[in-house]
């Protein structure tokens, strides 16, 4: 039997959020369907998805984008598990990250979820805090500036420039902890500390 992960990339649906901080989750998602050949069509339960598999012969894999706002992306989360009979340790959550500098991919099972409440929605719906996250850093606000206000705004033009790097690097960290677990995964991805 082939176990079955599903790949969440969180965000805003529609096309005025597309190019924010707090979508950058679906900008993984985008590229790892790329990498895989496939579409995102319309499911049942409220979110895009594409079903395929990581590489020739690799594990079954199902991309999802939640159509709803990401403080209730834990319905279509959860809905696609029960769907397709996905354990919560095998959910990957893809998602902004403020706590961490822009340009920085980092990888975590369970633990809180630092006032990302796109997070919490997807922990209370799946009754467990227990699955991975790869978390895309997008760097602190500037100045006084309300949280809120900095993930929905557009990446800054120096950051666009990199966005695309740090894109490829997250869907690297999905892909590799996939294949070789959470370990190696963040061994590749923590730099280490000097």
């Amino acid at each position: 039997m082939t176990e079955t992960w599903l790949i969440v990339g969180l965000g805003n649906p529609g096309t005025e959020y597309s190019n924010n901080r707090h979508n950058v989750g679906q900008m993984v998602l985008d590229e790892l369907a790329s990498r895989m050949g496939g579409k995102f069509k319309v499911h049942k339960s409220r979110a895009q998805v594409v079903e395929g598999r990581l590489g020739i012969g690799g594990p079954r894999v199902v991309l999802a984008k939640p159509m709803t706002y990401m403080n209730t992306s834990g319905g279509p989360v959860s809905g696609l598990a029960q769907f397709f009979d996905i354990a919560p340790d095998h959910v990957i959550a893809v998602h902004d990250e403020i706590d961490i500098a822009f340009n920085t991919v980092k990888l975590k099972l369970g633990g809180g979820e630092g006032g990302h409440n796109g997070l919490r929605d997807i922990s209370k719906a799946l009754a467990t805090k227990d699955y991975l996250r790869v978390r895309v850093g997008v760097g602190r606000p500037p100045g006084r500036m309300e949280t809120a206000d900095y993930v929905l705004r557009d990446f800054a033009t120096t950051e666009k420039k990199e966005l695309p790097f740090l894109v490829d690097e997250a869907a690297d960290a999905v892909e590799l902890l996939i294949a070789e677990g959470l370990l190696a995964a963040q061994q590749k991805h923590h730099p280490a500390k000097t």
